[in-house]
């Protein structure tokens, strides 16, 4: 394998296990601790057996062709007896020549084939390597573009000066805005209408999709750090690698990113799309009194995303590079990249647009005989789960309502019978929608006081018999809602005749609902009276309000509900007010988004840090989707670092002989929260640099926090360590992170009685992913008891009598069981992986809690932590170890 420096031994058994695992089309699962260079394996192993794999293709074709040329020239006469002979019959009974004719028809057509793939494939690779050394192509394109950008700016000038001396009618003018509001005529529930004019240009871009590669993680910066890595690996130079993103990241028309949620971003572009089409059409509609200005992106041209694409092909690109080549070329990155998508041998995208396979299709993926590697997958069967998971709340549903009744008030006589059809469908829907969670759309949901409150869980079944909708075909209501734009234009009448939020106030129902906004500032008001954090719900509800049409949220409900019935259900949330209730769809089964891609592929990857405990992998992911066990590997390799540099103890009982075991029960007791603060002080004056302390919750930490500083602990602990505090918004995480470094390496410098820094952190919180705690920054981590899920959330014990039905019993145990360990120690190594992040890295780990000795626990902690656990049951040999 090239490398671009002596590979450590682990990295050598990754890239050789990996390219084992594609080549014969298995689904395996690699895990490699962070710092052990995953990335770089993973580049060099997969694109190894890529470039082999070209060759032996290349090769075939050479010899099938070699051998047609040479049957061709040495066709022999057959005389009766031999087969081919138009008299003689084979074993089917079929005569030879029929046999041997359709046998020679299929060996041609292959051949056929293979010659208009290799002289394709000449083309494509003449074309790139014209553009890679031929300065002149780029600059005839940019002088080009720049001639077009002058004609069009002296074309608007001159319209300008136009509409000025005509003096429009103000109204009229209006009013012409107006129509694209306005539903276009909708005729067929038929799938796919041709749009004129859109089929055209795509003929031109079919492209033979050549084997790839496409990668996937989780964050825009992750995928960023990877094609770093791939540009400073010996494949760097001529792989034909894209970045796919969304269009919030890609996006250059500045008018259009302003609008700043995704979806309206997506809607606007491709209403913007579509009016460049109907352009096209409206020459020949000119006769008709009725014609509409309609705005068209100025970078969707085709010609200059034909050079975007070229340019991304010849040169490894990242995201930024891509947006920037974008702005400069005057061209699409969003749709130049899909462009690219055909001819690339690497893709690199986030997990969203794989795992979902509406989004794939429409950005052009095809996994057929593909490889895909999913990197960071330790949380993938929760990230399924999630994409596919929606809940709109009673005062979005009632919002919408109110919005689309106005709309359908306004323009009722301009829609057409197939559009007032399906308008009136939807408002039924939110009508009974709302009345499942106990309200009425006519009346303010704020004020609406909810009868029964709870939390009841339906069938998908249940849930459509009992809100009376069984009879509407929301399949067709769907694809009305995709086709026709309804929540786009839905948008533009609101901006235009409401608030920033609150729906329309044109007419007297709407007052009702203008008192939804100020119930919800005053929720806001209330809650910083009292200096608590504002809660999130509220937060989110009022962003979501403000950014985009509630309609939008509630078309991703509409769709759940298309789900099977048995693999998601419907969760009433009922809480004190309508508005605040709440419909959940909760998707149970992630298999069945999964099968697709494990079916279709020639082989995926699934690679993370900290894969421990695969079972989960293994039974609700692969085997619930159908795979083989025959086909599933699976690959974990130790860690780089020298066993001395790393000190994992489990830890029974404290300095006073208090037995640790934080179950719900005893966590609370005050001996309990005394003795943690105990042992940190005691950390305190040994560990140098900075501590990471993680507890279970952040009620937990809160209450912890509250006590310590009430007996005193927390100015003790002071005197070593400054202490810090994980935020809960997001927002502030970098900001604290900050300080926190800052204070380590400041104390560090002066030497004196503070020794460094104390953070106290969540797991599955801001810190518990994605951070790295590498040298001073984690020289200990603690963890504080086990982080069991909240075992009472309806949602969990749903997963888990799920679970119990369908899944075998593994050893004796039952599968919810097995899960609720699963998931928690899937946290605690999340967790604790934060502190070893490179090969002269060193840190102590430390599990507060004797329940981590049971070997079902013990064994589910990563090979390499594990192997040099000891387990202490008294703090004094604890801390000795420690101090060494």
């Amino acid at each position: 394998f090239p490398f671009p420096y002596t590979p450590y031994l682990i990295q050598e058994r990754f890239m050789a296990a990996l390219y084992g695992a594609l080549e014969a089309g298995q689904v395996g699962i690699f895990e490699s601790p962070t710092g052990t260079g995953k990335s770089l394996s993973l580049i060099c192993g997969a694109l190894s057996w890529l470039r082999d794999f070209e060759e032996k293709k290349q090769q075939e074709e050479a010899r099938l062709l070699a051998l047609e040329d040479s049957s061709q020239e040495g066709k022999k006469h057959l005389t009766p007896g031999e087969p081919g002979h138009p008299d003689s019959k084979d074993t089917t009974g079929e005569p030879d020549w029929v046999t041997a004719f359709v046998q020679k028809k299929e060996e041609r057509d292959m051949v056929d084939r293979l010659k208009e793939e290799q002289i394709k494939r000449k083309k494509r690779e003449d074309h790139l390597e014209k553009i890679r050394h031929n300065v002149q192509l780029k600059y005839a394109a940019k002088r080009k573009r720049s001639e077009e950008d002058e004609a069009k700016r002296l074309l608007q000038l001159s319209t300008e000066v136009l509409s000025e001396g005509a003096g429009v009618d103000v109204l009229e003018q209006l009013d012409h805005n107006e129509e694209e509001l306005i539903v276009a005529d909708y005729d067929s529930d038929e799938e796919k209408k041709v749009i004129s004019g859109l089929e055209e240009d795509d003929d031109d871009l079919e492209e033979e999709h050549v084997t790839k590669i496409y990668y996937c993680s989780r964050t825009h910066s992750q995928l960023s750090q990877f094609v770093h890595e791939v540009q400073k690996s010996p494949f760097g130079k001529d792989t034909r690698l894209v970045s796919l993103g969304s269009r919030q990241n890609l996006c250059v028309n500045e008018e259009v990113r302003r609008l700043g949620a995704l979806q309206l971003i997506n809607d606007r572009c491709m209403e913007m799309q579509k009016n460049k089409h109907e352009k096209k059409n409206d020459k020949e509609n000119e006769g008709k009194k009725r014609r509409v200005s309609r705005t068209v992106c100025p970078f969707y041209s085709y010609e200059q995303m034909q050079f975007l694409r070229d340019d991304l092909l010849v040169e490894v690109k990242d995201i930024e590079q891509l947006v920037a080549l974008g702005r400069e070329t005057k061209a699409c990155p969003y749709y130049g990249s899909r462009y690219a998508i055909p001819a690339a041998q690497l893709v690199v995208m986030p997990y969203q647009m794989l795992l979902h396979e509406p989004t794939r299709t429409a950005a052009g993926i095809k996994l057929k005989d593909q490889v895909v590697i999913i990197d960071e997958a330790h949380n993938l069967i929760d990230t399924i789960t999630c994409i596919h998971s929606v809940e709109v709340s009673g005062s979005q549903l009632c919002c919408a309502h109110s919005q689309l009744l106005q709309y359908l008030e306004r323009y009722r006589k301009r829609l057409k019978a197939k559009n007032l059809m399906y308008i009136k469908q939807i408002l039924y829907l939110l009508e009974r929608f709302v009345a499942m969670l106990g309200g009425n759309v006519n009346q303010n949901p704020s004020c609406q006081a909810v009868s029964q409150t709870g939390t009841v869980l339906k069938s998908i079944n249940d849930f459509l018999f009992q809100s009376q909708i069984d009879n509407i075909n929301l399949f067709k209501v769907q694809r009305y809602c995709e086709k026709s734009l309804i929540s786009r234009k839905l948008f533009g009448f609101v901006e235009r005749y409401g608030g920033p939020a609150t729906a329309v106030k044109t007419n007297k129902e709407n007052q009702k609902l203008a008192g939804l906004q100020n119930f919800i500032l005053t929720l806001q008001k209330g809650s910083d009276k009292e200096g608590t954090l504002q809660s999130p719900p509220v937060e989110a509800e009022n962003g979501q309000l403000r950014t985009a049409s509630p309609l939008m949220q509630i078309e991703g409900f509409l769709s759940a509900l298309t789900n099977a019935n048995q693999d998601g259900r419907v969760i009433l949330n009922r809480q004190g007010t309508v508005g605040q209730s709440s419909l959940k769809f909760l998707l149970l089964n992630p298999a069945v988004h999964f099968a697709k891609v494990v079916e279709e592929c020639r082989a995926v990857i699934i690679a993370g840090g900290t894969m421990q405990p695969v079972a989960d992998f293994r039974e609700q992911l692969l085997s619930c989707a159908g795979v083989d066990p025959a086909r599933v590997m699976e690959f974990s390799c130790g860690h780089v670092i020298p066993p001395e540099n790393i000190l994992p103890i489990i830890l029974c009982s404290g300095p006073t002989n208090q037995q640790l075991e934080f179950t719900f029960q005893s966590r609370d007791l005050p001996q309990m929260m005394d003795e943690t603060g105990r042992i940190l002080c005691n950390l305190c004056n040994v560990v140098p640099g900075g501590m990471v302390c993680f507890f279970p919750s952040y009620e937990y930490e809160k209450q912890v926090y509250a006590h310590w500083e009430k007996t005193g602990l927390l100015t003790r602990l002071a005197t070593k360590k400054k202490i810090f505090q994980e935020p809960k918004k997001a927002s502030q995480v970098e900001q604290v992170l900050v300080e926190y470094a800052k204070c380590i390496k400041r104390c560090s410098q002066a030497g004196g009685q503070m020794t460094g820094a104390l953070l106290l952190s969540v797991v599955g919180g801001k810190m518990s992913e994605g951070i790295n705690f590498s040298d001073d920054l984690g020289r200990c981590v603690i963890m504080v008891g086990m982080p069991y899920p909240n075992i009472k959330s309806p949602e969990l014990q749903e997963k888990m009598t799920w679970l119990d039905k369908t899944m075998p019993r593994a050893a004796g145990q039952a599968p919810s069981k097995v899960m609720i360990e699963n998931l928690c120690m899937k946290a605690v190594n999340q967790s604790i992986g934060r502190a070893i992040r490179h090969q002269k890295d060193f840190a102590s780990i430390l599990l507060l809690d004797h329940r981590y000795t049971r070997p079902a626990i013990l064994n589910k902690l990563p090979q390499w932590i594990r192997e040099r656990t000891q387990v202490k049951s008294a703090f004094g040999s604890a801390f000795a170890e420690l101090r060494k």
